[in-house]
This record gives structure tokens, C-alpha cells and sequence, in this order.
């Protein structure tokens, strides 16, 4: 590693362009999944008369109603997912983007690329976790 690399404090505007591109790829997508997500669970996409027919078993109303909550649940989990994305391209337009919020470090290319909205390296990751232990 070159002393120009061990000084860098932040990504290039060329590098985050390419994590920009990578972020609204994934961004699409999770709005996309959400959307299904919250059909599936609203059953906004069903003209059946499956959820007035009083001919339901038990067993099948059941697993409706687990099956709506986990829905329910996965499409919470994945507006989340789509906040943290947008809050990173908040930080691509601020230029803070891949900076570990507690180490004040770059977050290796690799990490980013794999989880987009990282906040914190792998080491501040392992140290929060050995924290919590």
C-alpha cells in the first residue's frame, strides 16, 4: 500500500460514482421486492372472496395469517434496507460516504460493495460485537 493510499480520507468522485450505480441498482430492486412484499400481505392484488368465504379450515386460515405476518415483517425489514440505501447516497452527495463512523477510516471497497449502506469497517463491526458479548 502506498503512503497516498494509507493518507486517503475519503473516496474519490469517480469511486463514489461507482458505488452510486451499485446503490441505485440495489435501490430499484428493494423497492420493487417491497412492493410485492406489501401486496402479498394486503392482498391488494386478489379479487378472490378467499378472505369473506366462510368455508376456510382452521389450519388454512392459520397459515394465511402467519404467512401475511411474516410479509408483514420481511417488508418492514426491507424499508429499512431502503432507508439505510438512501441514507447512503446522502453521503455520496456529501462526500462522506465510506467513512466508519467510529474509526473515521475508509471502509475497504470490498465491504461496500457487498453491503452499499455500511456505516462501519469490519474491525469497528468485530469490536462492536465483542463489546456486546
Amino acid at each position: 500500500m502506498s503512503t497516498t493510499e494509507t493518507k486517503k480520507v475519503r473516496y474519490s468522485d469517480e469511486e463514489l460514482e461507482e458505488f452510486k450505480v451499485i446503490i441505485l441498482e440495489k435501490l430499484k430492486k428493494a423497492k420493487n421486492d417491497l412492493k410485492l412484499l406489501t401486496e402479498a400481505y394486503t392482498n391488494s392484488g386478489d379479487n378472490s372472496t378467499n378472505d369473506t368465504s366462510p368455508t376456510f379450515k382452521v389450519l388454512e386460515e392459520g397459515q394465511q395469517v402467519l404467512s401475511k405476518e411474516e410479509n408483514r415483517q420481511l417488508a418492514a425489514r426491507q424499508e429499512r434496507f431502503i432507508k439505510n440505501l438512501e441514507a447512503a447516497l446522502v453521503r455520496i452527495e456529501n462526500k462522506t460516504y465510506g467513512i466508519c463512523r467510529e474509526t473515521g477510516r475508509l471502509i475497504s471497497k470490498e465491504r461496500l460493495r457487498a453491503v452499499p449502506h455500511a456505516t462501519l469497517s469490519i474491525d469497528a463491526k468485530l469490536n462492536r460485537g465483542n463489546v456486546r458479548k
